[in-house]
């Protein structure tokens, strides 16, 4: 066998600073930490698209929203007729095995793997009892994944309830090594692991949340643009409309996100452990990423769906063969990158020639981006995102308002630069380039090839009526739902 194996890693909410590699101030990732020191960490990687199902697609098909039809959150809407990073692996004869969280519909879309063993967090009203779900009934836990109450879209946090090691982070990881311990020897092979969390519910095991029971945690921070909520773009009201957590609550939701965090380190190196048991991992290329990151009360923002570093920021971190001289060691890579770059990374990597219908390029390449495109939502709650390499400007239609940041001397985004006279030449030059992106609806905002937007508008928070998706028993198994999409946004009417 001449080709390297590859795993690729994916967790659900992973912010890019929070790795002990990136200087966090309190989050413990000793494995993740050992891994950027044998490959590389690349420190300006964006999701395009940060939320759940637009992010994923862009992530296995190696294009961005224009090309495969999602820059909201379409649930059931079905995968684009594209090749998968999983299928081109495939096809250039690897073997391709998948576990736990993919978020595809129809949800047994196996999306080119040979097999997925399936984690959609219980998700039953779309038609399918997942493989988690049915582990946790073999175990004779049915149905009790979530009698701890909490919601998979807020921030109250309590331990986790059932023993550790049927805990989703330890089941996915398992049944992992066990593809890995059983697969064929003679073939290369693929494997995608899909870590729901630190994604809410905060539920990490007690002995996670003891580790963090004295530790300082960093408070969120509050850049000058973001004090007054009532002065907030239309779509910020929105996402601002979630919080409302004391200053007690903020403290606990970050202390069991970083369990969360820890418990998936732990559980990686378990993985690696594996892998170096077979004999394999030295031709074994590992990738750990997200899908987006989660503001976690900065700016008085939680979850994702915006373009600020904690949001659209997520870790890249690339882990070659042994003595690979295209990745390195010890090393960072300040270029911009994003999830769309990760398919023809890897398959580059592995010698596979790249579908002509990816648009990412690969981080092993001499290539450097100037500009990085993102863009989130239609109608009111849009955004859009032009970062170039030191400065990111986030426009909002809704009042046509613009903020502006400069990264290199501002990392946390603490001051808007849009008003600034000084910036008024960059401003101007990153909405020229930004224009160029527009398509679609985005044309609406545009006359005279200048932004005029859409009139502005108040958010009107409306009672959340579905507690932000709280799950209830999952025994009996609950019926197909066409009501029970998530709705971000619950607004009263005018």
């Amino acid at each position: 066998m001449s080709q390297p194996n590859v795993l690729l890693i994916v967790t659900d909410h992973w912010s890019a600073p929070l790795l002990g590699a990136a200087g966090h101030s309190a989050t413990h990732t000793p494995t993740l930490n050992q891994l950027c020191r044998n490959g590389v960490r690349f420190t300006n990687c964006y999701s395009e698209h940060p939320v759940c199902l637009p992010a994923r697609r862009t992530l296995m098909t190696g294009t961005p929203a224009k090309i495969h039809g999602d820059r909201t959150f379409q649930p059931r809407l079905e995968m684009p007729n594209l090749p998968t990073l999983a299928q081109t692996f495939r096809d250039a004869g690897y073997q391709a095995y998948a576990v736990g969280k993919t978020h595809t519909y129809p949800q047994r879309d196996r999306i080119g793997f040979d097999d997925i063993q399936l984690d959609d967090e219980g998700r039953t009203l779309y038609g399918v009892t997942d493989d988690y779900e049915i582990f946790l009934g073999d175990k004779g836990y049915l149905g009790r994944q979530f009698g701890h109450g909490m919601s998979n879209n807020a921030y109250q946090t309590t331990p986790w309830h059932l023993p550790e090691e049927v805990h989703a982070t330890n089941w996915a990881t398992d049944t992992l090594a066990r593809y890995i311990r059983r697969r064929d020897p003679q073939r290369p092979a693929f494997w995608y692991l899909g870590y729901r969390h630190p994604h809410p519910p905060l539920v990490p095991p007690q002995r996670f949340l003891d580790y963090y029971a004295d530790v300082e945690i960093d408070a969120p921070f509050v850049g000058d643009w973001a004090a007054d909520a009532a002065v907030l773009p239309y779509h910020l009201q929105g996402v601002a409309a979630r919080g409302g957590y004391s200053e007690r609550e903020t403290t606990a939701a970050r202390k069991a996100f970083y369990a969360l965090c820890t418990h998936i380190d732990q559980q990686i190196g378990a993985l690696i452990g594996t892998i170096r048991e077979e004999g394999i991992l030295d031709d074994t290329i590992i990738m750990f990423t997200s899908d987006h990151g989660d503001m976690l009360g900065n700016h008085n923002l939680w979850a994702k769906q915006t373009f600020y570093e904690w949001s659209a920021g997520v870790p890249m971190v690339l882990m070659g063969t042994a003595n690979c001289p295209r990745v390195g060691y010890d090393r960072t890579d300040d270029r911009l990158v994003c999830l769309q770059d990760v398919m023809p990374t890897l398959l580059d990597l592995a010698g596979i020639p790249i579908p002509d219908s990816v648009e990412g390029q690969s981080m092993v390449s001499d290539g450097r981006r100037r500009t990085l495109y993102g863009e989130f939502g239609e109608g009111g709650h849009s955004s859009r995102m032009l970062r170039d390499e030191t400065h990111k400007l986030i426009y909002y239609p809704v009042g046509n308002v613009f903020h502006l940041f400069d990264l290199e001397n501002d990392p946390d985004e603490m001051h808007d630069l849009a008003g600034d006279p000084g910036s008024a030449n960059r401003l101007e030059s990153m909405k020229g380039q930004l224009l160029d992106e527009l398509y679609g609806s985005d044309l609406d905002w545009i006359e005279d090839e200048d932004f005029v937007g859409a009139p502005a508008r108040t958010f009107r928070p409306a009672p959340n009526r579905g507690l932000s998706l709280t799950r209830g028993h999952q025994w009996p198994v609950p019926p197909v739902n066409p009501k029970g999409d998530m709705n971000f946004f619950p607004e009263a009417p005018e």
